[in-house]
């Protein structure tokens, strides 16, 4: 299956996403995915992790606004995720910032997600490296983590997607890369996170790799158009789902180098 055609699956079945995502993202989060023609349920109470997970095509994980009732759902979620071979991915935002998420992200990696979808300096920390990120920005360029992203993807048998101004995705041996966007979609909170969710639902109707690079292209593809008509953040954020839904499977081959 070529990733574009990824597109038109996810339109076609629907997927339910189970998404543990931030309080920050929870909203944008769920337009994304429902503007791109999926499913998104916000569930992350440990008490419905046993019978929710299991029904879902996807489960997405963000750290973003970490607590441990919160952590103790992710690895549930995961650990549910991995033994019934559903396919998840992991946002491992700003794992570098303190002790708690940094054991926090690598237990979920050890859980081994499907995709794992992060910044420049979160795929070079994941290896141990010294980045120069801060807080849930990048302080690294895309090319600088492209070695990270390859020994990650072979140690774990993970696809790893790095954003930025030109994209990047690595299975370990295969790898492509994604052009296109708007330098205004950082400045819409929590877009970045939103993705995560997206890809999914990408995860859910097609193989890794295709998954994350069919999510990448369908965003920059959006946020070109949605720049052509915005003037500022905040219209573009509104464009910017108006153009999510009106994407087409072409549209995506047209961003992918």
């Amino acid at each position: 299956m070529v990733p574009q055609d990824l597109l038109t699956e996810v339109r076609d079945e629907n997927p339910l996403v189970h998404c543990i995502t931030n309080y920050v993202a929870m909203n944008i989060a769920a337009n994304v995915v429902l503007a791109a023609g999926a499913s998104p349920a916000m569930v992350h109470a440990p008490e419905e992790i046993a019978d929710f997970t299991p029904i879902c095509g996807a489960l997405t994980i963000n750290i973003g606004t970490l607590s441990a009732p919160w952590q103790a759902s992710m690895v549930a979620a995961a650990t549910t995720a991995h033994a019934r071979s559903i396919p998840w991915v992991l946002d491992p935002v700003a794992h570098f910032i303190s002790g708690y998420r940094k054991r926090t992200a690598q237990d979920l990696l050890s859980l081994r997600p499907t995709i794992v979808r992060g910044n420049a300096s979160e795929i070079l920390a994941l290896t141990g490296e010294a980045g120069a990120g801060k807080g849930a920005d990048t302080g690294d360029s895309v090319d600088a983590a492209q070695g990270a992203a390859k020994a990650l993807a072979a140690q774990f048998g993970t696809v790893i997607a790095i954003t930025g101004p030109v994209d990047y995705v690595t299975d370990g041996v295969h790898e492509a890369r994604v052009v296109g966007g708007s330098p205004m979609m950082p400045k819409v909170t929590a877009l970045g996170c939103a993705q995560t969710a997206l890809m999914g639902a990408y995860a859910a109707t097609g193989p890794a790799f295709d998954a994350a690079l069919a999510t990448l292209a369908h965003f920059k593809v959006a946020g070109s158009a949605a720049a052509k008509l915005a003037k500022g953040p905040g219209s573009f954020k509104m464009h910017f789902l108006d153009a999510l839904a009106a994407t087409q499977a072409a549209d995506l081959e047209q961003v992918i180098a």
